[in-house]
């Protein structure tokens, strides 16, 4: 890895791990680079003093999402109140134009809990759409790449070392779901995860090349209950430790602790993984 930094000396990070994984044959199923993950772990190694990689390009600090717009598009309508028979078909509409990831962006960057930020690798972003009383966006729902390690996860698959590593990726994780705050309607939120689950076993092998088993959520203990997803028969595993996934030196043990949840998409999920 030394001599491939050193030869390629003039690329960019983003350049540089596009080679690697073009050296490496490091793809997803689908066929395309890794160049995400890849970038990540040459910085790791770099922080480990394992290699030295070109200076960063000047880009806003880590951690901190993309300024929100705000436009008249975001801005909160009228109480929309009832039960989710009343406003039906609810549609989940992925997001693939430009307009729509800058209504997504701006919708999650107002209204979530954590505001928007990039997830790292695989990701999919839905639109939820009500029929009744007219068309209209009433939340946001995105799905990504696993977390990479979950003790509660992990104990209830039974995984080793090595097979965790070989079928994380069959795992995928609701990284944000957000129900618009003046929309109050009843059994919505359930609805929308039972529909999103048959949707993510089409979407996601359509995209990726690879068909998922298992869905994952992390859930704030401080803020939510994670009703609407036990409602939707969710599992709950336990909880995390509260560090967060940056937290290497171990100073943020308990500090945001969260529930785990998993749903299966196949039968037998856990056995699954396990052994393929």
């Amino acid at each position: 890895m030394r001599e491939v930094v050193a030869d390629c000396a003039g690329l960019s990070r983003k350049e540089l791990a596009q080679t690697v994984c073009e050296l490496l044959d490091w793809r997803r199923p689908n066929g395309s680079l890794k160049s995400l993950e890849c970038r990540l772990w040459l910085e790791e190694l770099e922080s480990c003093g394992w290699l030295e990689l070109p200076v960063k390009r000047k880009r806003r600090p880590v951690g901190r999402g993309a300024a929100v717009l705000v436009s008249e598009r975001g801005t909160p309508g009228l109480a929309l109140c009832g039960m989710v028979q009343e406003l039906a078909p609810v549609v989940l509409a992925l997001v693939a134009t430009p307009g729509e990831q800058t209504l997504f962006r701006e919708l999650v960057g107002r209204y979530h809990a954590v505001g928007s930020r990039q997830p790292y690798g695989a990701q999919l972003r839905y639109l939820i759409w009500v029929s009744l009383p007219h068309p209209q966006v009433v939340g946001c729902l995105q799905f990504s790449s696993p977390a990479w390690r979950l003790a509660a996860r992990d104990r209830w698959i039974g995984w080793d070392e090595a097979t965790r590593l070989r079928n994380l990726q069959r795992v995928v994780n609701n990284s944000r779901f957000l129900i618009l705050p003046w929309v109050r309607v009843k059994n919505l939120a359930s609805h929308v995860l039972s529909q999103a689950v048959r949707r993510l076993s089409v979407d996601w092998p359509a995209r990726y090349g690879h068909k998922p088993l298992l869905v994952e959520t992390l859930v704030d203990r401080q803020r939510f209950q994670g009703t609407c997803y036990r409602a939707a028969n969710w599992q709950e595993l336990g909880a995390t430790s509260g560090r967060g996934r940056m937290d290497r030196e171990h100073q943020r043990h308990g500090l945001a602790v969260k529930t785990v949840l998993v749903y299966g998409l196949m039968r037998d999920a856990a056995r699954r993984l396990r052994e393929s």
